[in-house]
């Protein structure tokens, strides 16, 4: 009742003799979502910025009662708690379970979905305890995420895809849901022929055509030194139609006799990443991409697994000329370091600008 009265109201202000008269490119609809356990805000603006808010948010319920490792009914969880029978999936956890493969291989395990049975462990999967898993334990849970979903085929031509997994396995998409959920949304906007939007997904942004002056939309970069800080940024970027997604140690910690642990695991330890690095920023534009057509799932994976690999590894990666065909690299990174150092690749160099207020040393890669 509430999303219809807001519609109405909003849908009234539109029309014309009700009123001032309102440039419909000035329209602006502004919503706050809480879903996969992050607080999100969707502005939109148009003549049909209302619609559109509101069908980007029914997007986002609809990944979420797929995806949520956490809802028992969820598809995830009912592929998790199949004991290795072959289970029927929807075409947006089969695309994603797709891309998890292909960003496991890209990455040299850097990504790895399978780990989730170590996330929990420690307590990073919500509703358990913080806690240090004992070695042993790890060792354990890690041989579990040696395989990931095995592909079954449809059941017929034409049929739904199946996929099992191995006992005692379990995923988590946490790493690409939100980054989907981006991808998804550009449709929705451009369906809705909105003229410019800013989605904030939690770490994940999408910035949609610019600011109804013409600028870029201006996009900060959290601090992980000031986390308590109210608009304590490391730096800000500007910019037009592109995905930009943040990963770092800071999201979500405990800490344990003066020890502190994050929850983004290395799968090749068990343990949080010690990668020297405390936040990576991916930027894409929505036209590129690594061809799988999901650029914004594309930079929440590689935001993670770039986390884990650490400075050297990442920009090795962002480097590799074989890795992208020779075309050059279809992302942008700003990396932040443990010493006190922001490494902003070239193609972000003219759209970043560093807050001089936090410290840093500041250098532009290529």
């Amino acid at each position: 009742m509430r999303r219809l009265a807001i519609y109405v109201s909003l849908l009234l202000l539109l029309l014309p003799g009700c009123g001032a008269p309102v440039d419909p490119d000035e329209a602006q609809e502004s919503i706050q979502v809480l879903a996969m356990d992050t607080a999100m805000l969707i502005t939109t603006y148009g003549e049909r910025s209302p619609a559109a808010a509101y069908a980007c948010e029914d997007t986002i319920r609809d990944l979420e009662a797929k995806l949520s490792r956490t809802d028992p009914d969820s598809e995830v969880s009912r592929l998790n708690a199949a004991g290795g029978e072959a289970m029927e999936v929807s075409e947006d956890l089969g695309i994603l379970l797709e891309l998890a493969k292909y960003y496991r291989r890209s990455t040299g395990d850097a990504f790895n979905i399978a780990i989730a049975p170590v996330v929990s462990a420690w307590g990073f999967a919500g509703g358990e305890e913080y806690r240090v898993p004992s070695q042993e334990e790890l060792d354990g849970l890690l041989e579990l995420a040696q395989d990931g979903p095995i592909y079954q085929g449809p059941q017929s031509h034409g049929g739904a895809a199946r996929y099992s997994l191995g006992p005692g396995q379990a995923i988590d998409l946490g790493g690409l849901a939100k980054g989907y959920a981006a991808d998804k949304i550009l449709g929705v906007l451009q369906e809705y022929e909105v003229p410019r939007a800013n989605i904030s997904l939690g770490g994940n942004v999408l910035a949609y055509g610019g600011r109804p002056d013409g600028a870029p939309w201006r996009v900060g970069i959290q601090d992980p030194a000031r986390v308590g800080e109210p608009n304590a940024f490391a730096g800000v970027l500007e910019l037009t139609d592109s995905f930009a997604v943040t990963s770092g140690g800071y999201q979500r910690y405990f800490e344990e006799n003066g020890k502190t642990y994050h929850h983004i695991i290395d799968p090749a330890t068990g343990y949080p990443a010690d990668s020297g690095l405390t936040s990576v920023t991916v930027v894409a534009g929505l036209g590129e991409g690594d061809g799988s057509g999901f650029p914004g799932a594309m930079c929440d994976a590689y935001s993670t697994a770039l986390f884990v690999m650490g400075e050297e590894r990442a920009l090795d990666f962002w480097r590799d000329e074989t890795m992208w065909g020779g075309q050059g690299c279809p992302f942008d990174l700003v990396l932040i370091t443990e010493d006190g150092r922001v490494a902003v690749t070239e193609g972000l160099a003219d759209r970043f600008t560093l807050d001089e207020s936090g410290g840093y040393a500041y250098e532009v890669v290529s």
